[in-house]
């Protein structure tokens, strides 16, 4: 008499699921100091293994100095970058004379409005004024100590990345032997598939959200010239750049924007300047980051948005960056798992099965 295959009930099976969904949830909680940092080198490893390559190979570079010398190449693309944001911003503290003149002229306006709006004469705007600035040096000190204490966690943060980046590069041979002995021999060729696929799908990753960033700058841009907004350029970069970083970037791209608007018009174009980029970060937050960057990575935007929504719940601002390459790396090994390719059809939508599922219609 054969035995027979016992299969469990489906809501042991799905217990089983949930349970194992909270155990992982709770050890990436746990383990995000060193997780987090490990997972931003993965993904700049994989953006500058072309380099590295091919200074291993073309250049004849050992491994440790081709690795080495791809950071270095990375850190210098962004200081280029930022050194083309710092030299517009020398070109606005070029114009400081006329700006602070301005920004007086702005004051009174804003004064007489206050005055004329709520019936608060200038004495008591100015009593406010001083007793706001006083309490804010008393506590100056905390302020100062919790700023310090923020930017170093984020500096040795960075730093961690990249010796995690430099790391992963220099022992990815080891690594994938790794992985293909734990998966042994015979499923070779999916763990490559699967490793060649997660290369390709991080990049692309890559390429939109440096494609979003381009696409918001310019549109901003060009709305602040119909406006008529002095220094549209400057603005629009910095809706870009900072438009990427969610909830802390629109803030951050508000506030510049407000403070250099005032400080070269008035409370009109102010106010029409915050308008302008809240309305493009709605945009850009509901349609150009699902279509664009969840396309990439093949993701449909409802798995897209629930992504970034949990990642922020699990680690902040880091798991919104994160979120979006990590669930595209479990699609691509639920679509080689059989028993998983449903889950990652669920990932993925139409993007890929849309033929096929035309094809059975025509069948049926």
């Amino acid at each position: 008499m054969s035995a027979k295959k016992l299969i469990a009930p489906f809501y042991e099976r799905l217990a089983l699921i949930l349970i194992g969904f909270f155990a992982l949830g709770y050890l990436v909680i746990i383990g995000k100091d060193l997780l987090d940092p490990m997972i931003f080198g993965f993904i700049f490893a994989i953006l500058l293994l072309p380099v590295s390559n091919f200074l291993e190979k073309k250049c004849r570079l050992p491994r440790s100095a081709s690795s080495l010398l791809s950071i270095l190449l990375l850190i210098g693309f962004v200081y280029g970058i930022l050194y083309l944001v710092g030299s517009q911003i020398s070109k606005v503290a070029s114009d400081w004379p006329m700006l602070k003149k301005q920004v007086t002229q702005s004051l009174q306006d804003l004064q007489q409005w206050v005055n004329s709006a709520f019936h608060i004469d200038t004495e008591k705007q100015m009593s406010y004024v001083h007793s706001t600035a006083d309490k804010i040096m008393a506590s100056g000190g905390d302020v100062l100590g919790t700023t310090f204490g923020a930017i170093s966690s984020l500096m040795l943060f960075y730093v961690f990345i990249l010796i995690f980046t430099f790391f992963i590069l220099l022992y990815r041979r080891l690594l994938l032997r790794f992985i293909i002995w734990v998966f042994r021999d015979e499923n070779q060729h999916i763990v490559m598939d699967i490793v060649e696929n997660i290369q390709s799908i991080l990049r692309q990753y890559i390429l939109g959200l440096l494609l979003e960033m381009v696409i918001v700058a310019a549109v901003a841009i060009s709305v602040f010239l119909l406006i008529g907004i002095k220094y549209a350029a400057l603005l629009g970069i910095i809706v870009g750049l900072f438009n990427i970083i969610p909830y802390i970037g629109i803030f951050t791209a508000l506030l510049l924007s407000a403070i250099i608007t005032f400080a070269t018009g008035n409370i009109k174009d102010t106010l029409l300047v915050m308008g302008s980029v809240i309305g493009i970060h709605a945009i850009d937050a509901n349609f150009l980051l699902p279509t664009i960057v969840g396309s990439k990575v093949r993701l449909n935007a409802l798995i897209s948005f629930i992504g970034i929504i949990l990642g922020e719940m699990i680690w902040g601002l880091s798991g919104m960056f994160l979120s979006i390459p990590v669930i595209a790396i479990f699609k691509i090994i639920f679509d080689r798992i059989e028993s998983l390719k449903p889950w990652g059809y669920l990932l993925g939508g139409d993007y890929e099965y849309k033929k096929p599922a035309a094809a059975e219609m025509k069948t049926e």
